[in-house]
C-alpha cells in the first residue's frame, strides 16, 4: 500500500472516531430520509395510477430516489468541516507536517463516502420494513449504494473546494440552499420521467442525482439494463475523479497562500 493511501486512511480514520462519538448525529442524519420516505411515500403512493414509475408500488419507486438525495444533503455540507478546520488552525498544523496533501483533502472524501453507504443501507432497511420489494437483490442494492457514494464524492469533494475558496459559513450555507431543492426537484426523485414536463426531464438528463437514481432503479427492477447502469455509473466515476483533482488543486492554492 502507498504511503498516500495509508495517510489517506489515517485522516479518515480520524474523522471516523469522532462521527463514532457523536452517535446521535448519525440518528439525527438519518431524520430527514425517515420523512421523505414514510410521508411522501404515503401521500403519493397513488400517482403510480398515472403510468411510468415502473412498479406498481410507490415506496419501491422513492427508496432510491431517498438514498440518493440523503447522499446529496449530507455531502453537500463537507466543506463546513473543512472550513472549521482552517478556523480552528488545524489544518495549518498538518501543512508542517510531511503528510500527503492530497490525503489531508481525500480523508474527509473518504469518511464522507463510508458514512454515506451506512446511511444508504439503513435507507434501503427501512424501506424494506415498509413493504419495499428490490427485485434486483443485493446485487441491485449495492449498485445502488455505489452510486450514492459517488454521487456523495461529486458534492464531498466540490463542498471541500468550495470552503477552500469562501472560507465563509454563510457563503456555504447560501450556496448549499441554493442548489439542494432545484438538484432534488430537477430529478426523477419523486415523479417519473413521463409524467414531468419536457423541459424537466432535458434538465434532469444532465443532473448527476439523476444520473444516480436510473442506475440504482435499474440495478433494483426486475430485468436491469447493466448498459444503463454502466453509462450513469461511468460519468458519475468520471466526475468524482474530476471534483476529487479540483479539490486537492484547490488545497495546494489554500497552502500557498497561507
Amino acid at each position: 500500500m502507498s504511503n498516500a493511501a495509508v495517510q489517506t486512511w489515517y485522516m479518515t480514520q480520524r474523522q471516523l472516531m469522532v462521527f463514532a462519538r457523536q452517535p446521535a448525529y448519525a440518528i439525527i442524519t438519518l431524520i430527514q430520509p425517515v420523512i421523505w420516505l414514510f410521508l411522501f411515500g404515503g401521500l403519493f403512493r397513488k400517482v403510480v395510477e398515472l403510468g411510468g414509475f415502473g412498479t406498481t408500488s410507490y415506496l419501491d419507486y422513492l427508496v432510491p430516489g431517498v438514498v440518493v438525495m440523503s447522499a446529496l444533503s449530507s455531502n453537500m455540507w463537507a466543506g463546513m468541516g473543512t472550513l472549521e478546520e482552517i478556523q480552528r488552525g488545524t489544518l495549518n498544523r498538518f501543512l508542517t507536517t510531511p503528510a500527503s496533501r492530497a490525503a489531508l483533502m481525500n480523508g474527509n472524501v473518504v469518511h464522507n463516502g463510508l458514512v454515506t453507504a451506512f446511511q444508504s443501507v439503513i435507507i434501503v432497511l427501512l424501506g424494506l420494513l415498509g413493504g419495499a420489494d428490490y427485485p434486483g437483490g443485493v446485487v441491485g442494492i449495492a449498485v445502488l449504494v455505489l452510486a450514492s457514494v459517488l454521487l456523495g464524492t461529486v458534492f464531498g469533494a466540490l463542498s471541500n473546494a468550495l470552503g477552500m475558496l469562501v472560507r465563509e459559513r454563510e457563503s456555504i450555507i447560501g450556496i448549499n440552499t441554493f442548489l439542494l431543492l432545484p438538484l432534488t426537484f430537477l430529478s426523477s426523485a419523486f415523479m417519473a420521467p413521463s409524467q414531468m414536463p419536457g423541459w424537466m426531464r432535458h434538465v434532469a438528463a444532465f443532473n448527476p442525482l439523476n444520473w444516480a437514481m436510473v442506475a440504482g432503479r435499474s440495478a433494483l427492477s426486475e430485468h436491469p439494463d447493466w448498459g444503463v447502469v454502466s453509462g450513469r455509473g461511468g460519468a458519475l466515476l468520471a466526475l468524482a475523479v474530476a471534483a476529487v483533482w479540483l479539490s486537492i488543486r484547490t488545497f495546494r492554492s489554500y497552502q500557498r497562500s497561507v
